[in-house]
């Protein structure tokens, strides 16, 4: 097979890979918005967050013949202001850490605000990134509580008590924030949440003393909410995930569109389990007890999406006190920590269906830069090291299209022969191919063993947030963005230029040499869209083939074989 026709393979795989993510994207289905009104319960005020609801017990499918949950959580029927007008009130207390600044609800204690520290939003900007937010457009927060029969989030959220309006790690290697509530009957709940240094996780107690005269029995919740409201994503070039996900003893992780959600409310009891909600780099997730078994649920409410889970009923005795958790996740994909937390959550760094060769990759790439200090120039080592590993898959390519080549007069006998006869002619071709020791399928069959590389790598470049703002050299200071001046772009379409100028054109229908003329042309346009890294990859790429091309032409002239 010719070269070129190669080439134009490679090309058009690509494109189409391309637009089959992109119809995927257009295709999904919607979840359906209902309209809110201003004059709704907390519970209904999705689009406010304040937390609203947790499954009922006819919703859930579990293991514990003693589930006792409420339809609805209400704060009493009062109507609420959004919370973005009230940050500031005493109802909300500040945290910052070192890599988190975060608002929380004493209502309930729910997380309403999380800023990333180490993460700007931008490249150079002063704002953090914020993960969780209570504003309307972006709705997205992180709730917990007891529940059950008696839970004290059962008949309404309680109102908790802190020590003050603000807490600050100020260099100390762990921060508690304890949050306090007691009930006329005896049952003191303290809420608190541990933030150590350097760390993204928060682990939030719940100590039940239980000063009453009766046992009593409750269970943990913990739910992430976020508004169905369009958000800037993906693109056909940089397709990304927004959603929930979910992970279960038997399926380490699965994502939960948004419509799917909508279409059937998800309900599954597993030992373990996480569940989360995901953005490009960035996720949050609630990581339950992982010796217990958990109901891991779903369902969309007034405009909203939840997802999360519901553990098992403690009892707890008159007298005495009983500490329940659980880990709250939120930051980046740092694959190493995700894995620490809980099974499956570090896939999160959704790789795709070559997640097995993807993850290898990236961990090369990591142990690489960790040595040049730069993930550009690891890029370019990497691709080195894959050029090079699969050098001999070249050299068979290369080789089977010049033999193929060579036996052009040949074939053009045998058609002039045999003519409109196919089946002959078919003989006649497998006859001359046994005989030369020409494998026809041995030019495409290394591209296609390449191929897999090539997308693994896509999708390692596109995913790991460790490119995110990672500089390379001169004007190129994000990888993970397109190049600002299309340098790359322009050079990489002058790389496959040159490989196409490295033989001559053997293909005769002229829409195909048009389109093989035109590609270099059309993948640089689409270049202009990919991030840089990517670029720097097919770059590099393309210099090494060129390279190792006139390495295996000039061993095959010496051998008598003819290149061209």
């Amino acid at each position: 097979m010719e070269s070129q026709r190669s080439i134009l393979i490679i090309g058009l795989l690509l494109v189409s890979f391309l637009l089959w993510i992109e119809y995927q994207e257009a295709n999904a289905p919607q979840p359906v918005q209902a309209p809110v009104s201003a004059t709704q319960t907390l519970d209904n005020q999705a689009s406010q967050g304040i937390p609203s609801s947790i499954p009922t017990a006819t919703s859930i499918e579990t293991s514990s013949p003693s589930l006792d949950v409420p339809t609805d959580i209400q704060d009493n029927q009062v109507i609420a202001a959004p919370v973005a007008a009230a940050l500031n009130s005493s109802r909300y207390i500040d945290i910052t850490t070192d890599t988190l600044h975060v608002t929380i609800d004493l209502v309930g204690g729910d997380v309403v605000q999380a800023d990333l520290i180490k993460f700007p939003v931008t490249l150079g900007a002063d704002d953090s990134y914020q993960l969780l937010s209570p504003q309307d457009a972006t709705l997205y927060v992180a709730q917990s509580g007891l529940v059950g029969k008696d839970g004290p989030d059962t008949a309404g959220r309680p109102q908790y008590i802190a020590s003050a309006e603000t807490f600050a790690m100020d260099g100390q290697n762990q921060l508690r924030v304890p949050l306090t509530w007691q009930s006329a009957e005896g049952l003191k709940v303290t809420k608190t949440f541990i933030f150590d240094s350097n760390s993204h996780t928060a682990t939030v107690e719940f100590d039940i003393e239980n000063n009453t005269s009766n046992a009593l029995q409750m269970q943990q919740f913990a739910q992430l909410k976020q508004t169905l409201n369009e958000q800037s994503g993906g693109s056909m070039f940089m397709p990304t995930f927004r959603g929930a996900a979910y992970g279960t003893q038997e399926d380490q992780y699965e994502k939960l569109p948004f419509g799917d959600i909508e279409d059937e409310a998800l309900r599954i009891a597993t030992i373990g389990g996480w569940v989360g909600m995901l953005e490009h780099y960035f996720v949050s997730a609630w990581v339950p007890p992982q010796e217990q078994t958990n109901t891991v649920y779903s369902r969309i409410l007034q405009n909203t999406a939840i997802v999360g889970y519901l553990g098992e009923t403690t009892l707890i005795n008159s007298g005495e006190t009983q500490t329940i958790a659980s880990e709250l996740y939120m930051g980046p994909k740092d694959q190493a920590t995700l894995a620490q937390l809980a099974k499956g959550l570090d896939l999160t760094v959704d790789y795709g269906f070559l997640w097995w060769l993807a993850q290898p990759l990236f961990d090369l790439l990591k142990l690489i830069q960790s040595f040049v200090i730069n993930w550009g120039v690891a890029i370019i080592v990497i691709t080195l090291i894959v050029k090079g590993a699969m050098y001999w898959l070249t050299k068979k390519q290369y080789e089977s299209m010049a033999k193929m080549r060579n036996l052009a007069p040949k074939m053009q006998q045998l058609k002039d022969r045999y003519g409109e006869d196919k089946q002959k002619m078919s003989q006649a071709m497998m006859e001359m191919y046994k005989k030369e020791k020409v494998n026809p399928m041995g030019g495409c069959f290394p591209l296609l063993l390449q191929m897999p590389i090539f997308l693994a790598l896509y999708w390692v470049l596109l995913e790991s947030v460790e490119l995110r703002h990672a500089p390379f050299v001169l004007w190129i200071n994000d990888l993970s963005v397109p190049d600002p001046f299309f340098v790359l772009p322009i050079l990489t379409g002058a790389s496959m230029f040159l490989l196409q100028r490295l033989q001559p054109m053997t293909i005769q229908d002229p829409l195909q040499q048009k389109l093989l003329q035109y590609m270099p042309v059309a993948m640089s346009i689409f270049f202009f869209f990919f991030p840089a890294g990517l670029v720097l990859y097919w770059l590099i790429s393309n210099l090494v083939t060129l390279v190792q091309a006139k390495i295996i032409y000039a061993s095959m002239e010496k051998r008598g074989i003819k290149s061209k």
